[in-house]
């Protein structure tokens, strides 16, 4: 039996800018494989919250979510994610209370504790640095409170918001929301995307801490990983030369806009080193090979559904990687 083809597949997309282009072109690119995978059948697309970052334009992710949603037909379209320490839980309330009155039964709402940008941004947004952490769990209760069915002596209530059920995932790189998820009865997704290093162990925390909810009635655990599809594993391992400039710039603490693929990479070795932990989880090549690579990840993680990461420089690429990826399940 192929796992491949009984796992649903999802998109997690940051709207990434490519060095000589625009926000304006990056929401395009967006629109254009939402567009994709949505008519090939891909469950959902998540759009992530990162402030102050020159490479990517998913800062306003509810704007953007609204966007994608109102240029698609049936694809659940969501957050991977809001970070909620970064807002009052009302105004997440009311604002995926709205895109869910605009489109039923389509949205979702991934949340995370990080700040999504560094400490001088937190500042620009009011956060708290100390917060987080020891008040997310509060955080996460009062905006449950705020979509869910009202009680008698509710005082404040979200409008649109309130009975929307807008449904709610936890998002983590460690254990911290793996346990919560668990404890709490709601789906988790892991993002092996950037930090894979902690996964299987999350997952069989998140499984061994799951408790059944009126959510869920057994652990629905989701992975983000990059995948890169291509004709040729040659080609395939070119285009990914983009992602490693990134995380690679990242690390040097230069701008994080897309480069286009290149031959070759000058690099030391501990940043070597440092890229391919970033991307440890990542499968890349021609599609016999991806299948392979995907249905031993699969075994290995029990995943119940993969959330892809495809960042190369081309649209076409990107759109062209998504429609075989889809073919690998045929």
């Amino acid at each position: 039996m192929s796992l491949l083809r009984e796992t649903p597949l999802s998109i997690l997309d940051l709207a990434p800018i490519r060095h000589d282009g625009s926000a304006g072109e990056a929401f395009d690119d967006s629109v254009a494989l939402a567009r994709k995978a949505d008519a090939l059948g891909y469950n959902r697309y998540w759009l992530a919250e990162h402030h102050n970052i020159d490479g990517i334009a998913s800062a306003a992710t509810s704007v953007l979510i609204g966007h994608v949603a109102g240029q698609t037909q049936r694809i659940r379209v969501g957050s991977g994610g809001i970070m909620l320490p970064n807002h009052a839980p009302l105004v997440i309330a009311e604002q995926f209370g709205t895109l869910e009155t605009l489109y039923p039964g389509r949205i979702d709402l991934g949340l995370g504790r990080a700040p999504g940008s560094d400490g001088a941004t937190m500042r620009a947004l009011r956060r708290d640095p100390f917060a987080g952490v020891e008040d997310f769990p509060e955080r996460l209760e009062e905006l449950r409170r705020y979509l869910g069915t009202p009680g008698p002596e509710q005082r404040i209530r979200a409008v649109p918001g309130q009975d929307t059920h807008v449904p709610l995932w936890l998002l983590g790189s460690s254990g911290y929301s793996a346990r919560l998820a668990g404890r709490l009865g709601l789906p988790f997704a892991f993002a092996a995307q950037f930090a894979p290093g902690y996964l299987l162990e999350a997952l069989a925390l998140y499984r061994r801490e799951f408790r059944p909810s009126e959510v869920l009635d057994e652990p629905y655990a989701m992975v983000g990983m990059p995948v890169i599809v291509a004709e040729s594993d040659a080609y395939a391992h070119y285009l990914n030369t983009t992602a490693q400039q990134k995380f690679l710039n990242l690390h040097r603490g230069r701008s994080t806009r897309t480069l286009p693929p290149t031959e070759s990479l000058d690099w030391s070795p501990r940043e070597q080193a440092a890229v391919a932990q970033n991307l440890g989880a990542a499968v890349v090549g021609a599609p016999d090979g991806v299948r392979q690579g995907l249905e031993e990840f699969l075994e290995q993680t029990g995943a119940n559904e993969l959330m892809v990461v495809t960042d190369v420089y081309a649209r076409e690429d990107r759109l062209r990687s998504v429609e075989l990826l889809d073919a690998l399940r045929r």
